[in-house]
């Protein structure tokens, strides 16, 4: 039962992919408007598709604004990219993904190289201007997935825009609850976290088989203007904080 569930939402995915990606293609090669929302309709068909129920916690921010966020796994795009229009800010290697990949370019990521100063430099420009466009982006500072029960040490120079823009740093917090109407167990997160050395389209397999899943994505208040050091610091402290509360939580798992 579960192979065929899984089959089948597989199918409903590339169906709506497929379908949906040339739509996005020409509206982000004329630069429409709607190449900023298109992607958050197709997400919420998608959370739905894939059985996963959010719950969306605070208010989700007006643009622009710099969201920085815990990253516990492929799940996290379509949860946050539900909730508004926004993109991301990814590394290099993210566009080189078959098909996710595409994806990425299409809802307008900003690809990093942490390789290359030059690159580096050019990806913050890009940053600014697009968050000076009135844009909503999102940053990993993590710099890579977790568990979903800790979080990593954030990277400050992730936050260099900060020092050159005074647009809103909001945290949020992603914290995967439950599944199948009940709470995790030790055993079930890794068939949601991807982290490590863990494949991609195994692990893909492994949660779609697994059944409906509850997330909760909490809107934290803007942090003060500061130094991207301390923001990072603020940042990180608020995200851990409220992940250990959310994970705590009565169940209230649907």
């Amino acid at each position: 039962m579960a192979r065929l569930r899984a089959s089948l939402i597989l199918v409903g995915f590339l169906g709506l992919t497929l379908a949906s990606m040339p739509i996005q293609a020409f509206l982000v090669l004329v630069r429409a408007k709607a190449a900023r929302n298109l992607p958050c309709y197709y997400h919420r068909i998608m959370i739905r598709l894939l059985g996963v129920t959010v719950t969306v916690k605070g208010i989700p921010p007006t643009a622009p604004a710099l969201l920085v966020s815990n990253h516990v796994s492929w799940l996290d795009i379509p949860a946050l990219s539900a909730a508004l229009p926004l993109s991301f800010i990814a590394k290099r290697e993210v566009a080189g993904w078959p098909l996710f990949g595409w994806m990425a370019k299409l809802q307008r990521t900003v690809f990093i190289n942490r390789e290359s100063r030059i690159s580096t430099h050019a990806s913050t420009k890009e940053i600014e201007a697009r968050l000076q466009n009135n844009e909503v982006l999102v940053l990993f500072p993590e710099g890579t997935s977790g568990d979903g029960k800790s979080v990593k040490p954030f990277k400050s120079s992730y936050f260099s825009v900060v020092d050159q823009l005074s647009v809103p740093v909001i945290p949020v917090i992603l914290a995967f609850r439950g599944q199948h109407g009940l709470p995790l167990t030790k055993r079930q997160r890794p068939s949601l976290a991807w982290y490590g050395d863990m494949d991609l389209l195994p692990h893909l397999w492994a949660a779609l088989k697994a059944g409906p899943i509850t997330l909760d994505v909490r809107f934290c208040e803007a942090l003060p203007k500061a130094h991207r050091k301390v923001i990072a610091k603020q940042a990180e402290a608020t995200i851990r904080k409220g992940l250990v509360e959310a994970l705590h939580a009565s169940p209230d798992l649907g």
